[in-house]
């Protein structure tokens, strides 16, 4: 065994106890950032300031098509069932056509409600979303941030550790100025020790 790497003693493994190093491994890509760092001029972001939070956006085009399938599915299901109770089919489209005219309307009222006062809207019960469910999730994470940044009363254009930065400059100020007292005793020193 050499460097702790293999096994301590090859005999009853069945193997000569060589090592050799797996190709197949794919290193983790730790360069590639998810987001594009601000003020970066590098494309891998490599050369930027501190790494900055930014949520991921919902595709609204995807989050409209889940709505309108739920509405369809919930219409699939009145015509389903008025089938089988042997209803006519003027009848089933014409129930099928209100129903679904309700529930756009619905749909569209609890979004004019959810987006126009500034994505809060009413504190509503709290979905479990599912894993394949990526587009829910970021905007039911993107409405839970402007709340509790609206409940905080935090500005819109507040940035992260702002406030440790202008603390950072007035420290570096201080030093500065120090130094340059020191600088001037210094000089002084000097110039009495000539006279």
């Amino acid at each position: 065994m050499s460097d702790n790497v293999g096994l301590a003693t090859p005999r009853g493994s069945g193997t000569s106890g060589y090592v050799q190093r797996n190709l197949a491994h794919m290193k983790p890509r730790d360069m590639a950032a998810p987001y594009p760092l601000r003020g970066s001029s590098d494309a891998n972001g490599v050369s930027g300031g501190p790494r900055h939070n930014k949520l991921r956006q919902p595709d609204k085009g995807l989050l409209e098509h889940d709505r309108k399938r739920e509405v369809e599915v919930k219409v699939f299901e009145l015509r389903d069932k008025l089938e089988e109770e042997g209803v006519e089919e003027d009848e089933i489209e014409s129930r099928c056509d209100e129903l679904r005219k309700k529930l756009l309307a619905d749909m569209e009222k609890s979004q004019d409600r959810k987006g126009g006062s500034g994505g809060g809207g009413g504190v509503g019960p709290r979905r479990n979303f599912k894993m394949h469910q990526v587009h829910e999730l970021a905007d039911a994470k993107i409405r839970e941030s402007e709340r509790l940044r609206q409940a905080l009363k935090i500005s819109k254009d507040y940035e992260e550790g702002s406030h440790w930065k202008k603390q950072e400059e007035r420290l570096k100020k201080a030093l500065e100025q120090e130094t340059d007292r020191g600088k001037d005793e210094m000089k002084s020193e000097r110039e009495r020790d000539r006279h």
